[in-house]
C-alpha cells in the first residue's frame, strides 16, 4: 500500500502545474488560479488517493481540464504569453547585437505558432519539449494512446515548421 503525502508527493508538482496553465491559459494570474483549484481539487480527492495508480499524471490532468475549463468561460485565447515570464534567449553563440535580434524574433515566432496549435497538439508538445515527458506518460497525463501522442506530435511538429518557413521565406 502506497502512502501518498500533500507535502512530498503534491506540491512539489505545483511549478511544472503552473508552466502547464500558463501555456493554456496564455495569463499567469488564470494560471495560479487553475493551480491552486488543482490543489483543491486533488485536496478534496484524498480519501481515494490509493486508488490512483499515477499521481502526477492525476494532478496534471486535473490542471489541464480546468484549465481548458476557465479558457473556455473566458475566451481569451488571442493574449500572448511575455517575453519576461519565459526568460531571456540564449545569447552564447553570438554577441552581434544583430544576431541576437534575430535569434530573439525567430524564439518569440516560434513560440506564437505553438500558439496558435489546436489544443491537443500545443499539449503534447508542451509536455513532450518543456516538460521533458515521455510518450508513454504523455498518454496516461492525456488519457489517449501512445500512438496518438505520436501522431499529435508529428503534426504539431509539421504544421510549426511549414509555418515557420512559411514566415521566413516571405516575411507573412
Amino acid at each position: 500500500m502506497k502512502n501518498i503525502s500533500f507535502r512530498d508527493d503534491i506540491l512539489p508538482l505545483k511549478n511544472e502545474l503552473f508552466r502547464l496553465a500558463l501555456r493554456i491559459t496564455l495569463n499567469p494570474a488564470e494560471a495560479e488560479d487553475v493551480v491552486q483549484e488543482t490543489m483543491i481539487k486533488v485536496w478534496g480527492r484524498r480519501e481515494q488517493w490509493q486508488q490512483i495508480d499515477n499521481m502526477e499524471a492525476f494532478c496534471i490532468t486535473t490542471c489541464r481540464n480546468l484549465a481548458l475549463d476557465k479558457t473556455k468561460k473566458m475566451a481569451n485565447r488571442s493574449q500572448s504569453l511575455d517575453d519576461d515570464s519565459l526568460g531571456a534567449p540564449d545569447n552564447s553563440y553570438a554577441s552581434n547585437p544583430e544576431e541576437q535580434t534575430i535569434q530573439r524574433d525567430r524564439i518569440e515566432l516560434v513560440r506564437k505558432l505553438m500558439d496558435s496549435l489546436p489544443e491537443k497538439q500545443r499539449t503534447v508538445m508542451l509536455l513532450r519539449e518543456t516538460e521533458g515527458k515521455s510518450y508513454k506518460e504523455i498518454a496516461a497525463i492525456m488519457d489517449v494512446s501512445e500512438e496518438q501522442v505520436k501522431i499529435n506530435i508529428f503534426r504539431a511538429r509539421q504544421t510549426i515548421k511549414q509555418r515557420y518557413l512559411k514566415t521566413e521565406n516571405y516575411g507573412l
